[in-house]
Protein backbone atom coordinates (compact mmCIF):
# COMPACT_ATOMS: atom_id res chain seq x y z
CA UNK A 1 0.00 0.00 0.00
CA UNK A 2 1.30 3.39 -0.65
CA UNK A 3 -0.47 6.52 0.55
CA UNK A 4 -0.50 10.17 -0.19
CA UNK A 5 -0.51 12.41 2.61
CA UNK A 6 -0.62 16.15 2.37
CA UNK A 7 1.27 16.99 5.80
CA UNK A 8 -0.07 20.89 7.65
CA UNK A 9 2.26 23.03 8.96
CA UNK A 10 3.03 21.73 12.65
CA UNK A 11 2.33 18.11 12.68
CA UNK A 12 4.72 15.41 13.70
CA UNK A 13 6.27 12.74 10.85
CA UNK A 14 4.96 10.07 13.48
CA UNK A 15 2.08 8.79 15.13
CA UNK A 16 3.02 9.06 18.97
CA UNK A 17 4.48 12.20 20.69
CA UNK A 18 6.09 12.55 24.29
CA UNK A 19 6.84 15.77 24.87
CA UNK A 20 4.90 17.82 27.12
CA UNK A 21 2.51 19.44 26.16
CA UNK A 22 2.16 16.77 23.23
CA UNK A 23 2.30 18.12 19.46
CA UNK A 24 -0.15 16.90 16.73
CA UNK A 25 0.66 13.86 15.20
CA UNK A 26 -0.48 11.48 11.95
CA UNK A 27 -2.63 9.89 14.88
CA UNK A 28 -5.23 12.05 14.48
CA UNK A 29 -5.73 11.83 10.57
CA UNK A 30 -7.23 8.75 10.31
CA UNK A 31 -4.02 6.89 8.05
CA UNK A 32 -5.00 3.06 7.10
CA UNK A 33 -3.40 1.08 10.08
CA UNK A 34 0.22 -0.42 9.50
CA UNK A 35 1.15 2.35 7.30
CA UNK A 36 4.57 4.56 7.82
CA UNK A 37 6.11 7.32 6.77
CA UNK A 38 8.69 6.79 3.82
CA UNK A 39 10.77 9.66 4.90
CA UNK A 40 10.14 12.75 6.72
CA UNK A 41 9.07 16.37 6.42
CA UNK A 42 9.70 18.91 9.27
CA UNK A 43 7.37 19.93 11.79
CA UNK A 44 7.59 23.20 9.92
CA UNK A 45 6.94 22.31 6.45
CA UNK A 46 4.10 21.03 4.51
CA UNK A 47 2.97 18.99 1.41
CA UNK A 48 3.59 15.59 0.51
CA UNK A 49 4.64 12.68 2.68
CA UNK A 50 4.57 9.42 1.50
CA UNK A 51 3.30 6.27 3.78
CA UNK A 52 3.84 2.48 2.71
CA UNK A 53 3.23 -0.51 4.89
CA UNK A 54 6.25 -2.37 2.36
CA UNK A 55 9.30 -1.91 4.13
CA UNK A 56 11.51 -2.80 0.29
CA UNK A 57 9.13 0.63 -1.33
CA UNK A 58 10.39 2.88 1.54
CA UNK A 59 13.79 1.94 1.04
CA UNK A 60 13.58 2.57 -2.61
CA UNK A 61 12.07 6.30 -1.88
CA UNK A 62 14.06 6.88 0.83
CA UNK A 63 17.66 5.41 0.47
CA UNK A 64 19.99 8.41 -0.65
CA UNK A 65 21.30 5.57 -3.42
CA UNK A 66 18.20 6.02 -5.22
CA UNK A 67 18.53 9.95 -5.47
CA UNK A 68 14.54 10.63 -5.84
CA UNK A 69 14.08 13.77 -6.18
CA UNK A 70 12.12 15.84 -4.12
CA UNK A 71 10.38 18.98 -5.73
CA UNK A 72 9.51 21.84 -2.84
CA UNK A 73 8.11 25.48 -3.59
CA UNK A 74 9.54 27.60 -1.31
CA UNK A 75 8.56 31.41 0.08
CA UNK A 76 11.74 33.14 0.88
CA UNK A 77 12.03 36.34 2.37
CA UNK A 78 13.77 38.54 -0.40
CA UNK A 79 13.28 38.80 -4.47
CA UNK A 80 15.98 36.02 -5.05
CA UNK A 81 18.25 36.84 -7.80
CA UNK A 82 19.98 35.13 -10.74
CA UNK A 83 22.97 34.83 -8.66
CA UNK A 84 21.38 33.37 -5.80
CA UNK A 85 19.85 31.00 -8.24
CA UNK A 86 23.07 29.99 -9.87
CA UNK A 87 24.40 29.51 -6.60
CA UNK A 88 21.45 27.02 -5.80
CA UNK A 89 22.04 25.26 -9.14
CA UNK A 90 26.05 24.89 -8.64
CA UNK A 91 25.24 23.41 -5.07
CA UNK A 92 26.11 25.67 -1.78
CA UNK A 93 28.50 24.99 1.14
CA UNK A 94 26.78 24.39 4.35
CA UNK A 95 28.39 23.16 7.61
CA UNK A 96 28.08 19.71 6.91
CA UNK A 97 29.48 20.06 3.53
CA UNK A 98 28.41 21.14 -0.19
CA UNK A 99 25.24 19.98 -1.33
CA UNK A 100 24.85 18.53 -4.50
CA UNK A 101 23.78 20.75 -7.25
CA UNK A 102 20.14 21.68 -7.09
CA UNK A 103 17.39 22.72 -9.47
CA UNK A 104 16.16 25.66 -9.12
CA UNK A 105 13.87 28.72 -10.72
CA UNK A 106 11.82 31.44 -9.75
CA UNK A 107 8.08 30.49 -9.11
CA UNK A 108 4.92 32.89 -9.67
CA UNK A 109 3.40 32.90 -5.88
CA UNK A 110 1.41 29.31 -6.13
CA UNK A 111 -2.28 28.83 -5.80
CA UNK A 112 -1.87 27.21 -1.75
CA UNK A 113 -4.04 26.55 0.55
CA UNK A 114 -4.13 29.45 3.75
CA UNK A 115 -1.66 28.32 6.01
CA UNK A 116 -2.46 28.17 9.50
CA UNK A 117 -1.08 30.29 10.97
CA UNK A 118 -0.09 32.49 8.20
CA UNK A 119 3.15 33.43 7.11
CA UNK A 120 4.04 36.93 9.01
CA UNK A 121 3.68 39.60 6.59
CA UNK A 122 6.07 42.32 6.33
CA UNK A 123 5.47 45.58 4.30
CA UNK A 124 9.03 47.06 4.11
CA UNK A 125 10.54 43.35 3.36
CA UNK A 126 9.85 41.34 0.08
CA UNK A 127 9.05 37.58 -0.71
CA UNK A 128 9.26 35.86 -3.88
CA UNK A 129 9.02 32.02 -4.67
CA UNK A 130 10.92 29.36 -5.77
CA UNK A 131 10.98 25.58 -7.11
CA UNK A 132 13.79 23.84 -6.10
CA UNK A 133 14.54 19.69 -6.54
CA UNK A 134 17.05 18.40 -4.91
CA UNK A 135 18.53 14.50 -4.83
CA UNK A 136 19.71 14.20 -1.30
CA UNK A 137 17.75 14.86 1.90
CA UNK A 138 19.49 16.04 4.97
CA UNK A 139 18.31 17.56 7.85
CA UNK A 140 16.50 20.68 7.09
CA UNK A 141 18.41 21.09 3.98
CA UNK A 142 16.73 23.00 2.19
CA UNK A 143 16.28 26.05 4.87
CA UNK A 144 19.78 26.19 5.21
CA UNK A 145 20.36 26.20 1.61
CA UNK A 146 18.00 29.17 0.84
CA UNK A 147 19.65 31.22 4.07
CA UNK A 148 23.01 30.62 2.70
CA UNK A 149 22.28 32.21 -0.09
CA UNK A 150 20.05 35.18 1.75
CA UNK A 151 16.72 33.78 1.42
CA UNK A 152 15.32 33.04 4.09
CA UNK A 153 12.82 30.56 4.24
CA UNK A 154 9.09 31.53 5.26
CA UNK A 155 7.11 29.03 3.95
CA UNK A 156 8.17 25.10 2.79
CA UNK A 157 5.88 23.07 0.76
CA UNK A 158 6.54 19.85 -0.30
CA UNK A 159 4.85 19.00 -4.24
CA UNK A 160 6.86 16.01 -5.54
CA UNK A 161 8.65 13.13 -4.64
CA UNK A 162 9.86 11.51 -8.01
CA UNK A 163 6.62 10.58 -9.61
CA UNK A 164 4.66 11.03 -7.05
CA UNK A 165 2.69 14.64 -6.69
CA UNK A 166 0.76 15.93 -4.40
CA UNK A 167 -1.84 17.53 -6.98
CA UNK A 168 -5.12 19.13 -5.53
CA UNK A 169 -5.05 16.71 -1.94
CA UNK A 170 -5.83 19.27 0.39
CA UNK A 171 -3.91 19.46 3.98
CA UNK A 172 -4.72 16.54 6.24
CA UNK A 173 -6.12 14.49 3.88
CA UNK A 174 -4.84 11.51 1.92
CA UNK A 175 -5.04 9.13 -1.41
CA UNK A 176 -4.18 5.60 -1.79
CA UNK A 177 -2.48 5.32 -5.00
CA UNK A 178 -1.13 1.57 -4.34
CA UNK A 179 -2.73 1.06 -7.89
Amino acid sequence: MLITFNKPYSVLCQFTDRSVPPRRTLAEFDLPKGVYPAGRLDFDSEGLLLLTDDGGLAHRLTDPKHKQPKTYWVQVEGEPTEVQLRALREGVLLNDGPTLPAQAHRLNRPALWPRDPPVRFRKTVPDGWLELTLREGRNRQVRRMTAAVGLPTLRLVRIAIGAHRLHDLRPGHWRDCSA
